[in-house]
């Protein structure tokens, strides 16, 4: 059963009754779920399928083609393909005899298959220019994790595949509402709280999900799949990178520098903390991390985009720095007693503000403003002493800014005297520093909603968790 997706299955399915040649690029962040969707949409109508292997030279991806080519299509007498343009002409002659009404071949992995000097773009350009963009029985789909090879190698291509791809297709993380269908079709059932808790650690990554057993908490769940012994998480944020980036160190470096300052750094500061050069490189680098899902680029209030901040925005990974990385081998147990550790408090705070970050459309919609036109950003004082700052301000056409601010809890949230003060100093701040003539809403967004009491009703909207649950 696929779980969500809606959009994008119906995006295959048109491509596959279109009656012209059609070039499909799907790529998104390791185990999203990219290979699952498409096996799913078109399991028995594939023509023909490959899938490059990771880290490995030329002949054996050739070996590998002739593997696939000979388990599907056996032919003992079929000379092996000793470059990619032998490979790809005989996959236009398996094509051709093919009395399938729609061709469909699907290539996974395909930043794999381009070795150094393998000729394989040249290859695939000749492939679609000079055969397959003539037919219209043709549907050709191409999935990989490495976005940045998938962006600029492929569908922003300068050279001969300029503009031939017919179809992008950025397969997204689960929100929480499909991470909980997800688990309920799989006969488990636990609570917005437990959820929002394994979402903080897991993102929405469905692999990830997929592995939550059963009769365990969220915190069970946890220990089992990132301190356990034979986790399955325990070795994945050594792999993450490496599969995807070549110089995976570097996109590290970067990541764990963003991991230390949660509220985001300047690219300059990058630079300077992750002892970076500050030049085309590092541009590369960035954008590769940003469109793979790890890293989120955004202007504060008001500011040009030279001001860009940029945030680590990758569940896992965050997790894995803060708890995992250079810590001694964990008892039994480690997660469930972590919960009373002083650095959960503040690691789960930063956590959940991430969480409304990543569902910033689901709070637009609690707020009944769907429809409205808004901007997305946030804010830090430049000049107070006590760095006021605000993660998300939702900037409204209909002249009101709201200004939220989310708390994790595990209870009903109580702002007392002194909280009310800082929040009242934020909101002054704002206005004076932004010189805003707009209305100001003050808007939280907490577990389990707000104690009411002598500061509570200087909050316009009072969400509680449950608004993070619902549709886009």
């Amino acid at each position: 059963m696929i779980i969500g997706r809606e959009e994008e299955i119906a995006i295959l399915k048109d491509k596959f009754v279109s009656s012209k040649p059609e070039f499909v690029a799907l790529y998104g962040r390791r185990r999203i779920g990219k290979t699952f969707l498409v096996r799913n949409v078109f399991e028995g109508k594939f023509t023909f399928r490959l899938t490059g292997m990771a880290q490995v030279s030329l002949q054996e991806q050739l070996t590998n083609f002739n593997d696939a080519l000979q388990e599907q299509y056996p032919q003992p007498d079929l000379k092996k393909a000793e470059s990619w343009k032998e490979a790809f002409k005989q996959i236009g002659q398996i094509v051709e005899k093919s009395k399938q009404k729609k061709k469909v071949i699907f290539i996974d992995e395909l930043p794999w298959l381009d070795t150094t000097h393998s000729g394989f773009i040249p290859a695939l350009e000749h492939f679609w220019n000079s055969w397959a963009s003539a037919r219209k029985d043709i549907l050709l789909i191409v999935c990989g994790s490495a976005a940045s090879w998938m962006i600029n190698k492929l569908i922003n291509n300068k050279g001969g595949l300029h503009n031939r791809v017919t179809q992008k297709i950025k397969i997204e993380p689960f929100t929480l509402k499909e991470c909980n269908e997800l688990l309920l079709n799989k006969k488990i059932t636990l609570d917005y709280y437990q959820l929002i808790q394994l979402y903080m650690v897991l993102g929405g990554i469905p692999f990830y999900w997929d592995s939550v057993e059963k009769g365990l908490s969220a915190s069970q769940n946890i220990d089992k799949l990132c301190f356990a012994r034979n986790g399955l998480l325990t070795g994945e944020f050594n792999n993450l990178f490496k599969s995807l980036f070549a110089k995976a160190e570097r996109h590290e470096a970067v990541v764990s520098t963003l991991a230390k300052k949660s509220k985001g750094l300047t690219r300059d500061e990058i630079s300077i903390d992750s002892k970076l050069a500050n030049g085309g490189g590092l541009t590369r680098l960035l954008e590769e991390l940003e469109e793979s899902g790890f890293i989120r680029r955004y202007m504060p209030f008001g500011k040009r985009a030279k001001s860009s901040l940029y945030q680590l925005s990758d569940f896992f990974s965050l997790f894995h720095i803060k708890w995992i990385k250079g810590q001694k081998t964990p008892s039994k147990n480690h997660w469930v007693k972590m919960i009373e550790n002083p650095k959960y408090k503040a690691w789960s705070g930063y956590a959940f503000e991430q969480v409304c970050l990543a569902h910033n459309e689901q709070i637009r919609k609690a707020l009944g403003i769907s429809g409205i036109g808004t901007e997305i950003s946030a804010w830090k004082s430049t000049q107070s002493k006590d760095g006021a700052q605000i993660d998300l301000v939702i900037d409204r056409r209909d002249g009101v800014i709201n200004l939220c601010e989310m708390k994790f809890s595990v209870e009903q949230f109580i702002i007392d005297k002194k909280y009310d003060a800082e929040l009242r100093n934020k909101i002054g701040t704002f206005r004076a520093e932004t010189h805003t003539r707009k209305t100001i809403f003050l808007t939280m967004v907490t577990t389990f909603g707000l104690h009411v009491n002598a500061y509570s009703g200087n909050v316009q909207n009072d969400f509680k968790m449950d608004v993070l649950f619902k549709d886009n």
